[in-house]
């Protein structure tokens, strides 16, 4: 947990740009953020002023958001699920879903987010990707990925899947899409970190660890430019209202 707290990516400040500009966000709104695990992006929609149902079912995850934000006046902790929140028939105008969506079931998550959702409210959809091609670097991090993840394979399938599947829960037509650019800088600890904060990453313990982590460490000492690789990220906002 502790690698998923100080090592998972942030978001670009054009998508929360994109969020006030397109979907409302502001000090009024009162926002769902589903699956939102330790906060990572429930602090950037508190930073708005917005009050924030921050809705995670990982006791863990859920605590370490908590810890972090607590304090903050706007902010409540929710043990639920994307399926069944807990949260009241049309009281929020805006549900986030960052880096989350790929673990829903997406007609359950359909049927309660018209639920939670006011009249007009927006869905936002959020995946950092991570850009596969391009730089010696992007190319070896993504072969240890497909050679040594548990399941990585599963996991890149399903986190956006193909537009008939958004069709199917917006409603056909009730979406769209925008992407920016964002980038993490790393010495070895933080690409440790970053690798082992992933579902698919196989902990100590596992046959593929010791050698997984050899890879990376390979990796690293042949694309470090003065002791840092720079992780380059697509950020993907799928965002529409539920019809």
């Amino acid at each position: 947990m502790e690698d998923y707290v100080r090592y998972r990516p942030g978001y670009p400040a054009g998508l929360i740009r994109a969020l006030r500009s397109k979907a409302g966000l502001a000090q009024t709104s009162v926002v769902a953020d589903v699956g939102s695990g330790t906060g990572i992006f429930t602090r950037l929609l508190l930073d708005e002023g917005a009050r924030v149902f921050a809705v995670e079912p990982n006791d863990t995850m859920r605590g370490a958001a908590e810890a972090e934000l607590r304090s903050r006046a706007n902010f409540v902790s929710v043990k639920g699920t994307a399926e069944a929140t807990g949260l009241e028939d049309h009281s929020v105008s805006l549900v986030t879903c960052a880096q989350a969506f790929h673990w829903f079931d997406p007609a359950g998550t359909r049927r309660e987010f018209r639920r939670i959702l006011a009249a007009g409210g927006w869905c936002a959809l959020i995946w950092n990707t991570a850009i596969a091609g391009g730089s010696d670097f992007s190319i070896g991090y993504e072969r240890i990925k497909e050679q040594f993840g548990t399941d990585f394979r599963r996991v890149r399938r399903e986190s956006v899947g193909a537009a008939g599947r958004l069709d199917a829960f917006f409603g056909a037509g009730g979406w769209g899409k925008e992407c920016f650019g964002n980038s993490q800088t790393m010495d070895f600890e933080g690409l440790r970190g970053r690798l082992l904060s992933s579902s698919y990453a196989p902990k100590e313990g596992h046959p593929r660890h010791g050698p997984m982590m050899g890879a990376l460490q390979e990796l690293f000492e042949r694309c470090r430019r003065e002791g840092v690789v720079r992780m380059d990220y697509t950020t993907e906002l799928f965002l529409g209202r539920m019809a």
